[in-house]
């Protein structure tokens, strides 16, 4: 599909739902200086023409609080904060530009890659190894997977790409 076939799916998908109005261009702004990356060109759009959070198979994020919470986060831009948070040995939990787009509950989450143009999906998962790692899916793959139901609730543990020490699927000792 091409990015207006998907943006018109996803809003036929989602017309039932109670959403919030589509995100304004400085709402878009003010994610991206806080992540210090331009947002992926269709996840723009989703929230430019669609609705500021609440599509998706689970909802995913609002970029600015709406007051329509879909997490235990209030926004995308609150949910970044947490995941690139320092700890006391320097690290965060997401790697730059890596940002929660969705909570899955039961530790899981999805998130997106402003870094990369089309949007390299993420996954984390308390309950696997690894915990945060890439996936095979881009922001337009994951979409058109739940369009056609083969991205469903659950694990993302057929598309993630797991290090070279965690192919067991254990988690690790730092879990």
């Amino acid at each position: 599909m091409t990015d207006d076939e998907l943006v018109e799916a996803v809003r036929a998908r989602v017309a039932d739902r109670e959403l919030p109005p589509p995100a304004t261009l400085e709402d878009v702004a003010e994610v991206e200086a806080a992540v210090g990356h331009p947002m992926p060109q269709l996840l723009r759009r989703l929230y430019l023409e669609v609705a500021n959070g609440g599509f998706g198979v689970w909802s995913c994020l609002s970029l600015t609080d709406t007051g329509d919470w879909f997490s235990d986060e209030q926004d995308m831009i609150e949910a970044h904060r947490l995941f690139s948070a320092k700890d006391d040995s320097g690290s965060s939990a997401a790697p730059e530009g890596v940002v929660p787009l969705m909570d899955r509950g039961c530790c899981m989450w999805t998130l997106i890659d402003f870094s990369t143009a089309e949007g390299r999906v993420w996954d984390w998962d308390a309950n696997d190894c690894c915990v945060l790692v890439p996936t095979t899916l881009t922001v337009a793959r994951w979409l058109t997977g739940w369009l056609e139901g083969w991205i469903v609730p659950g694990p993302y543990s057929a598309f993630r790409i797991h290090a070279d020490d965690c192919g067991s699927g254990q988690p690790s000792a730092a879990s």
